[in-house]
């Protein structure tokens, strides 16, 4: 079973959000935030938005290197690996 995902009511933001946004940060876990009952805004920290966006652009890359596969382009198998090492060993900004 997977973890449970954190819902808070967006009146309990208002009034505790100074302890609310530590437990984000602490946490590293997306926070729910419901309005009348309802899903209204995810709320996630800056490092896991930051982990997020760098794991998106390496997936959009692969998504590329596929796409040029298919119709014929090839690279240099050592320049894509160098590369690619390269992405995995920058830390998000």
């Amino acid at each position: 079973m997977g973890k449970l995902l954190d819902i808070i009511p967006v009146s309990d933001l208002r009034q505790d959000t100074a302890n609310i946004m530590k437990r984000l940060q602490d946490s590293k876990e997306p926070l729910i935030i419901t309005q009348r009952g309802r899903a209204a805004a995810i709320m996630i920290s800056v490092e896991a938005y930051k982990q997020s966006e760098h794991d998106k652009e390496l997936l959009r890359l692969l998504a590329k290197g596929d796409r040029e596969i298919e119709i014929g382009q090839g690279y240099n198998l050592n320049d894509v690996l160098a590369e690619a090492d390269a992405l995995l060993d920058q830390e998000p900004s």
